[in-house]
């Protein structure tokens, strides 16, 4: 049994709405050359290359609702969004068996009452954010109670990384050249949102809060020694004008292996290892990122598989990275 935990879908009620929504058409090009993002023959077809054990549950694709609509729309946005994922689920419930559900983060009030109509009515398993909302951090006053309630329903949060061609590299520049925003801006954009996060306190206040990092930690993993020894036992030490002492009882660096991270790394062998071993076997899902690949949908999905079936771990610890994990965070039978 595989179940993945991230791949990308913009059901077909959704997309035409996000197409008539959308100011500039043209910058929808990458979902438009997608077909398995919005055509679910094309999805399935995909689906079946890998047999009936592959699942994917489902989580909707960027870009966020809140680029594409300002309230109230945005609301309605999410609503038919929910809506159609609970339709797919329901058409195909051997492949897709649960959803996450899409929150018109724009608007914190209508956010928390999609939050509650779309798991107690819809059935969804968690809920999906993006690093920053229009701007706003995650750790912003108004997005606090969205954290509270998931930590209190002990669901899952997926976290996903926003980060456009407006954010430039350099101060001098308008715009990001060489899809830069993407490759490295996005594992910048996931690695900060963590940061704040664990700086907020978060996890003082919700140790058992379930977050799930896309594409395995980003920056995290890797960094283990900088965020270590370099930055959580220096803490405060470059800083003149604000007092860092004390603000954690524990080090930063513990705080970051509490959240967990998927294998969404575009079949990057290396990456895989270097996540497991920082968030270990039962904190880490199965991701593929389907169909973001030069095939368009089956070959990170090949790709991962293959890093997984060759990793030097117990055949439990497998189990757990392809579907244990992510059903028992989405408290689903056969964990």
């Amino acid at each position: 049994m595989k179940v993945d935990a991230y791949s990308h879908i913009l059901p077909a009620p959704y997309f035409e709405r996000m197409r008539e929504l959308a100011v500039n058409p043209r910058a929808l090009k990458r979902w438009l050359e997608l077909p398995a993002l919005h055509d679910l023959d094309a999805r399935l077809r995909i689906m079946d290359e890998f047999g009936e054990d592959y699942q994917q549950i489902l989580t909707l694709s960027s870009p966020p609702i809140e680029l594409l609509a300002a309230p109230p729309e945005s609301a309605a946005l999410a609503r038919l969004a929910n809506e159609s994922m609970l339709e797919l689920c329901e058409k195909h419930p051997d492949r897709f068996p649960a959803f996450v559900a899409s929150l018109p983060m724009n608007d914190p009030d209508a956010a928390m009452e999609e939050l509650a109509r779309a798991i107690d009515d819809l059935g969804a398993r968690g809920v999906q954010v993006f690093t920053n909302v229009n701007g706003r951090p995650l750790d912003d006053p108004a997005f606090q109670p969205l954290f509270d309630e998931m930590a209190r329903r002990d669901l899952p949060v997926w976290m996903h990384p926003a980060r456009g061609p407006a954010f430039a590299d350099y101060a001098t520049e308008d715009t990001s050249k060489y899809e830069i925003w993407w490759a490295l801006g996005w594992p910048y954009e996931t690695s900060v949102a963590m940061s704040r996060l664990v700086f907020s306190g978060l996890f003082e206040r919700h140790p058992d809060i379930k977050i799930i990092t896309h594409h395995m930690g980003a920056m995290i993993p890797y960094l283990e020694g900088r965020i270590g020894l370099g930055w959580s036992d220096q803490l405060g030490s470059r800083t003149a004008d604000e007092d860092y002492q004390d603000l954690l009882p524990q080090r930063p660096l513990d705080y970051f292996r509490r959240f967990y991270a998927d294998t969404a790394l575009s079949g990057s062998d290396i990456g895989i290892r270097c996540g497991l071993e920082f968030f270990g076997a039962d904190q880490v899902v199965f991701g593929s990122d389907c169909p973001f690949d030069p095939e368009g949908g089956p070959m990170y999905i090949r790709e991962t598989i293959r890093v997984i079936d060759a990793l030097d771990v117990r055949d439990l610890d497998r189990e757990k990275i392809y579907y244990r994990n992510i059903r028992r965070l989405m408290r689903m039978s056969g964990a």
